[in-house]
């Protein structure tokens, strides 16, 4: 039983920051990349960020020099630290990571329920 909660969602001026946290709890063997995804109203599922293991990152073209992901390898925790926000940024924005549970069977990867983030005067 692998869970990712997600926390620091909230409304903010445009040119604002917010500092998003995922935490990952139950049993597993291991945490590979770590991500964060956003949808917004009418929109598909897009990446937004994404770590790995080594902490090398990737970011969405959008949001490149505003938003910084980063992680914490013994807390099993991963951060989206969001700044200059714009109004386009509003969107649930979702936890993802690949998890290894058992040594039986591959990796896979393991959702969080989102958190919105919305970005108005």
């Amino acid at each position: 039983q692998v869970q990712l909660v997600e926390s620091g969602g909230g409304l903010v001026q445009p040119g604002g920051s917010l500092r998003l946290s995922c935490v990952a709890s139950g049993s597993f063997l291991s945490i590979n990349a770590m991500g964060w995804y956003r949808q917004a109203p009418g929109k598909q599922r897009e990446l937004v960020a994404t770590i790995s293991t080594d902490g090398i990152t990737n970011y969405a073209d959008s949001v490149k020099g505003r938003f910084t992901i980063s992680r914490d390898i013994a807390k099993n925790t991963v951060y989206l630290q969001m700044n200059s926000l714009k109004p386009e940024d509003t969107a649930v924005y979702y936890c993802n990571s690949n998890i290894r549970v058992d040594w039986l069977y591959s990796p896979r990867y393991y959702w969080g329920q989102g958190t919105q983030v919305t970005v108005s005067s």
